[in-house]
């Protein structure tokens, strides 16, 4: 069955009990440093921290009371599950979740405490969802697909046409896609409703699943990698989705993982706002110059989601801090006689970095004895602070070698 902007509108009627509107405001410092007059949709402030609420709740509002009795399961490393698991626990819709096993731990303890039955199972989403295809069989569970079922693609459509009315004279919109339900949805209230403004996706280079299926000419399966942006890691884009989406996306582009990571410390330092991976790739792709025709654009961010392991966090920021010149770590051969370190201390210092960690490597440190290999973590301003330390570091007659 086909999704229409009928379908979008009524959605959004039906839903709007249950799912906040979320603001769209301007970024000051995001446009900054990307050129663009930048507004981010915070979609991430959602109760379960992402826009996949929309299409749960939809789609669970048109059960039949006996799909409703029975209850409903889905496959799903995370965001969709906890949608599901919360607005099933508020309509009194028991709710089963099947998560592959790189699903973050954050997000299945959310489902857990939300009431779902959560079972962890498969290696990757393809996995997952023949374990959920097995609990529909022998419990006669309603399955509702994370992002192509058209109940799903006519929620998500709703965060397109609030985007329209919060910014009138918008440009451009950047979407995430994995599964394309999202990206098919704003895609097709925009360009229904003002076609004029560009739709551009954006992916992982870990992930594809959408420029594959545009190089394939239909929805392909794309091998699992380790990603920053799980959320994005759909292994295909789905059937409906990607009939929505051609004809009206305008542009795809994919970003590094260091790309991601530079993202995701900019909106926590910049917008002092939480995303993962999935929500980060949008301004990564600003960032990274691989949308130069929206220099002096207004331009809407789709920031998904703020669902992200803390643990993960934690090394996410020390990732984007090394990609952005803001921390580096080297070796250097220093006498280990008394003061030798003194020596090594005073250069860092006199070139303006500062020591976070200094580890003392003596067993692998070479023939001469009186000599000690010392592991140097350093905070520098950028990478041009870190080529000036380096410098000082040979002049003063320390040979070092740089990680990679």
């Amino acid at each position: 069955m086909p999704v229409t902007l009928s379908d979008l509108r009524a959605a959004r009627r039906r839903i709007a009990s249950g799912v906040m509107v979320t603001p769209c405001p301007e970024s000051i410092p995001l446009s900054e440093i990307t050129g663009a007059h930048l507004y981010c949709k915070l979609d991430n402030m959602q109760r379960t921290g992402s826009f996949k609420e929309r299409g749960a709740r939809n789609a669970l509002l048109q059960l039949t009371p006996a799909r409703r009795r029975r209850g409903v399961v889905a496959a799903s490393a995370g965001n969709h599950a906890a949608a599901l698991a919360y607005h099933g626990q508020l309509l009194g819709i028991p709710v089963t979740v099947v998560m592959p096993d790189y699903a973050p731990l954050i997000k299945v303890t959310t489902c857990k405490k939300l009431g779902a039955r959560v079972l962890v199972q498969g290696r990757d989403f393809a996995e997952a969802r023949a374990r959920a295809d097995e609990l529909v069989a022998t419990e006669g569970l309603t399955y509702i697909h994370g992002f192509d079922a058209p109940a799903i693609i006519a929620g998500q459509g709703t965060l397109g046409l609030e985007i329209l009315e919060q910014v009138k004279d918008v440009d451009a919109i950047v979407c995430p896609v994995g599964g394309g339900g999202l990206l098919a949805g704003v895609a097709l209230a925009v360009k229904s409703v003002r076609p004029r403004v560009k739709v551009i996706g954006v992916e992982s280079v870990a992930t594809g699943n959408l420029t594959a299926a545009r190089e394939a000419g239909h929805p392909v399966v794309v091998a699992r990698k380790p990603t920053l942006a799980d959320g994005l890691a759909t292994l295909i884009v789905g059937t409906n989705s990607f009939s929505l989406i051609q004809g009206r996306v305008d542009r795809v582009v994919r970003v590094t993982e260091d790309q991601i990571s530079l993202a995701i410390l900019r909106m926590l330092e910049m917008e002092k706002i939480v995303v993962e991976g999935a929500a980060a790739t949008p301004l990564a792709a600003m960032m990274a110059g691989l949308l130069p025709e929206l220099q002096g654009r207004k331009v809407v961010l789709v920031a998904c989601g703020g669902n992200i392991d803390p643990a993960i966090l934690s090394r996410v920021i020390e990732r984007g801090l090394v990609s952005d010149g803001r921390m580096t770590r080297f070796t250097v051969t220093i006498s280990d006689r008394p003061g030798g370190l003194a020596a090594l201390a005073r250069v860092i210092a006199e070139s303006g970095a500062s020591v976070k960690d200094i580890e003392h490597d003596r067993a692998f440190s070479g023939p001469d004895v009186h000599a000690v290999n010392a592991v140097c973590t350093i905070e520098t301003r950028d990478h041009a602070h870190i080529r000036a330390l380096h410098r000082a570091l040979k002049k003063a007659g320390f040979p070092l070698v740089v990680a990679k």
